[in-house]
């Protein structure tokens, strides 16, 4: 099959597509992704964080799984036995609203179907649209151990979930118990804590009436910013030292609504005297404080509400009424009854679904919990002795204060997708829980048994995800291996709902931390830094950035896109992807193409080398790239080992594109073209040498144009038949040489200095000039007397003269840079008059700018009233104007020298 890739000639210019779709393919066909269950390798194992099975490909998998990629192709490299294990995610809510909204297509619900049958139909959506994310993980060229894959309710997966509810169960972590929890009334099922957002809406509005006494003394007045549950009261409570109040505890109020009354209750801990009218209405089954409440003093709990949201038969006339309908419907039944006692806007904290950004509802219900301050001990405990690290280090405060102020976990769903509890309930209501279905009672021994309703919540299971996917609870070979797993990598924004879970359940199941380091990234967002979201149309879709919008965009490819995202600092809060940036960088992919087709003749007839040997190196270009090679498989390394992907990055760039290309390249031409077959064998092996080296580097990156252009490279002995299975560079792959890089400086400041003169007094790039270079420090004059004739080359000077003073010749520019002084005669190189009209003009233009920012930076209103960025941007502005007006004025001097 390689030979078969290797007989297409290389396209003139890079072409993604072309490219990408080439090697997959054969990576996967050789087995290159696979790891090995027993192995004399070192392990190092990522789980993927499973997206929904519902799910596309957006920029925040395009991210994380950019990131574990170039963390798993490194350590393969490196020799490392590698497993990413993949896998998806069920996802109970969002999968069964998809099926559910194609029934509503066909005018067919769930219950019309029957639970068997609707599963039936959700399996097979699975079937048919569930891979989806899987194909595209591919074309992202994410190097996967498929073999492995994974689904959350797979028989295997299943089996651990069941085993680790009754384990769970059986020690009294799990139990069942009717709490006041957090209801979605659109989705119909219970929520954790955690999937519920709060957010402040200014439209609330405190809302104040009067409850009579019954005894008919008087009244008592309450307010509330939700006047329905009014309707579920069974106290009203005031402070017990509150002196206005004091002979009224202990007295009873007439519901003015409903055929009922209730007391007036003291209690410290609900009431503040100061807020409101210092009395609280109660209402245990609808609000988290009051049903804290309720428990201390006996109250009654009564719902008002059914699963959808409407009032139920205990909201008497108003039974059937949508919870906000009624909201206006008891507020004009208490203004007709005269009882209203004021209004006034009022800050309110909602709580919204997650998922469907619906008003969440506290409401009575019995569920199944897990005690969560016990496993949270001992997840605590992990992280501060070091056996797990979070990176970034500050988000260990985030993760320490949530679970030291832990709630007990809802873990059951008023759903039918997803790992069904497995309890069964005999008519005398006894809880039978079992690890295969039981046939009789526990408890009594009766045999008419009913399977509880309800499912797990989905985070419930995937919080087994790094073992469970592993075999466990079987003592497998695999997670022998793998466990604990070497790296977690995700988004900050699952640390508690994933995280957390993780640890908690890893330690108390298996008895070890389930990752040894957390790596958290930030949110991808638009290029202004705003969340992305349909609603704003500013979603950028990872697969139109790869392919292309067919007559709108130009394909970018995997490779630009993996590059990009890892250049950002992956422990920033916010990413803001920039799409200038991906074209950027596939530039850069077209820079490597070209390089790699330049070279590729050169390296023709190159001599013979062993894998990963260091060339000897003749010249002082040989001996400074193979020192920069050094620094660069260094720092390269590093940045990928700490978590900083763009210093990697930023380092593997900058070699390639500036010391390879910009310098080594073009300085090698003369000794490439040249006649001397020593030395030309010499640098042949240097850049052969060097191009193996730094596509290896950028190889996890950047996977798919590294390995078509590596594989074209005359082959080491001993090389690896893939790039993706070759060695990883370090930094015994270069020579440290500081001499040569010594002398390697003052030639570019030089060849820079000349460079610059030339452009800026408008010399023809076809023109050779004379050039006469100074440098203060005699090892930098030295380094230039002996490199003069490249110099010349990279000058495009037919002379260059070292002089032993800074005196400028008559007719010459001069520039400075890094200590070297260039002279650059332009004598018979420009039209005097023309350059000094142009000159001119330029001083002109400038001028009036430094006056315009002068004005401004004299404005005391304006540098006081200013952002402090926007002042100093104007300083920067005006210091770039001044130091341009210098050089112009120089310039202008020598154009009359020219005449």
């Amino acid at each position: 099959m390689i030979e078969h890739l290797l007989s297409d000639p290389l396209p003139k210019s890079y072409d993604p597509a072309w490219v990408e779709a080439r090697w997959y393919g054969f990576w996967e066909s050789r087995g290159y992704f696979r790891a090995a269950d027993t192995s004399d390798r070192e392990p190092y194992c990522i789980v993927i964080p499973p997206p929904n099975v519902t799910g596309s490909l957006h920029q925040g998998h395009a991210l994380t799984n950019a990131i574990q990629d170039v963390l798993i192709r490194h350590q393969r490299m490196r020799g490392k036995n590698t497993l990413w294990l993949p896998g998806t995610d069920h996802a109970g809510i969002a999968t069964q609203v998809v099926v559910e909204r194609e029934l509503a297509k066909e005018k067919v619900s769930r219950h019309d179907l029957g639970r068997e049958k609707f599963l039936e139909r959700v399996w097979k959506w699975k079937a048919q649209s569930g891979g989806r994310i899987t194909t595209q993980l591919r074309q992202l060229g994410s190097s996967l151990d498929w073999q492995r894959e994974r689904f959350t309710m797979d028989e295997g997966y299943s089996r651990a979930v069941r085993e680790a509810f009754v384990r769970l169960f059986e020690e009294g972590s799990i139990y069942r118990a009717s709490r006041l929890i957090h209801w979605c009334p659109k989705d119909r099922t219970a929520l954790s804590d955690l999937e519920v957002e709060h957010e402040e809406n200014a439209a609330g509005e405190l809302f104040s009436f009067a409850y009579p006494l019954a005894d008919g003394s008087g009244e008592i007045v309450v307010a509330t910013t939700r006047p329905e549950t009014m309707l579920g009261d069974t106290a009203v409570a005031v402070h017990p030292d509150d002196e206005r109040y004091r002979g009224l505890v202990g007295k009873h109020v007439r519901h003015p609504l409903l055929d009922r009354t209730f007391p007036i209750i003291g209690d410290a801990i609900l009431v503040d005297p100061k807020f409101g009218t210092g009395a609280v209405k109660v209402t245990p089954a609808h609000d988290f404080n009051d049903f804290a409440t309720g428990k201390r003093h006996g109250l009654p709990e009564i719902n008002i509400l059914e699963l959808d949201g409407r009032i139920n038969a205990e909201g008497g006339r108003f039974r059937g009424q949508d919870r906000f309908e009624a909201r206006g419907a008891v507020k004009d039944a208490l203004e007709a009854l005269g009882l209203v006692r004021g209004r006034a806007p009022h800050l309110l904290a909602l709580g919204r679904c997650q998922r469907c950004d619906d008003v969440v509802e506290p409401m009575i219900s019995t569920q199944w919990f897990v005690r969560m301050k016990p496993l949270a001990d001992r997840a605590l405990a992990a992280v501060e002795d070091g056996r797990t690290e979070i990176v970034p280090a500050e988000w260990t405060k985030t993760y320490d204060h949530w679970l030291e102020n832990i709630q007990d976990w809802c873990i059951s769903r008023q759903l039918w997708w997803g790992h069904q509890i497995p309890a069964w309930y005999c008519p005398d209501g006894h809880a039978t829980v079992g690890r295969t279905d039981p046939t009789a009672c526990g408890a009594c021994g009766n045999a008419a048994l009913a399977r509880d309703p309800d499912v797990l919540d989905t985070w419930f299971s995937s919080a087994l995800w790094p073992f469970a996917t592993l075999g466990w609870p079987e003592e497998t070979p695999a997670l022998a291996t793998f466990y604990p797993g070497a790296v977690l990598e995700t988004g900050f924004d699952i640390l508690f709902f994933w995280v957390a879970r993780m640890m908690m359940m890893g330690l108390h199941l298996t008895g070890e931390v389930p990752f040894r380091r957390v790596l958290l990234h930030g949110m991808v967002t638009d290029e202004r830094g705003d969340k992305m979201s349909k609603v704003k149309g500013n979603v950028i879709d990872p697969l139109d950035v790869i392919a292309g919008i067919a007559g709108k965009t130009e394909p970018q490819g995997a490779d630009a896109l993996r590059m990009t995202l890892c250049s950002y600092s992956p422990q920033g809060r916010k990413i803001a992807l920039s799409l200038k940036r991906v074209e950027g960088y596939r530039h850069f992919c077209n820079k490597m193409w070209n390089a790699t087709k330049f070279a590729l003749p050169l390296l023709e007839g190159a001599p013979a080398s062993r894998e990963a040997e260091v060339p000897a190196a003749g010249s002082l270009t040989d001996r400074w790239i193979l020192d920069r090679l050094a620094v660069t498989a260094e720092a390269v390394n590093a940045g990928i080992d700490e978590f900083r992907l763009d210093d990697a990055v930023s380092a593997a760039y900058q070699f390639f594109w500036t010391e390879l290309c910009d310098w080594y390249l073009e300085a090698s031409k003369p000794v490439l073209y040249g006649e001397d077959a020593a030395a030309k064998a010499g640098t042949q092996a240097v850049l052969r040498h060097v191009l193996d080296a730094s596509l290896r580097l950028l190889h996890p990156v950047m996977p798919f144009v590294t390995e078509e252009l590596w594989q074209r490279l005359p082959r080491a002995e001993g090389a690896a038949e893939s790039i993706m299975i070759a060695r990883f560079p370090d930094a015994a792959w270069g020579r440290r040489d500081p001499a040569a890089v010594r002398e390697m400086e003052a030639l570019q400041s030089a060849v820079r200095a000349v460079r610059t003169l030339r452009a800026e007094s408008n010399v023809s790039p076809a023109a050779e000039v004379e050039v006469k270079l100074f440098a203060d420090d005699p090892a930098a004059r030295a380094a230039l007397e002996s490199s003069q004739a490249l110099a010349g080359k990279l000058c495009k000077a037919k002379s260059v003269d070292v002089v032993a003073r800074p005196d400028r010749p008559r007719g010459c520019a001069v520039g400075v840079d890094g200590g070297v002084t260039a002279f650059v005669s332009l004598v018979g190189l420009v039209d005097a008059r023309a350059e000094r009209g142009r000159i001119e003009k330029e001083i002109s233009k400038i001028e009036k700018d430094v006056a315009a920012v002068a004005k401004k930076l004299g404005n005391e209103s304006f540098v006081s009233r200013a952002p402090a960025d926007v002042v100093d941007k104007e300083k920067a502005r005006q210091a770039e104007n001044l130091a341009a007006l210098g050089r112009l004025k120089g310039a202008l001097a020598i154009t009359t020298e020219l005449e």
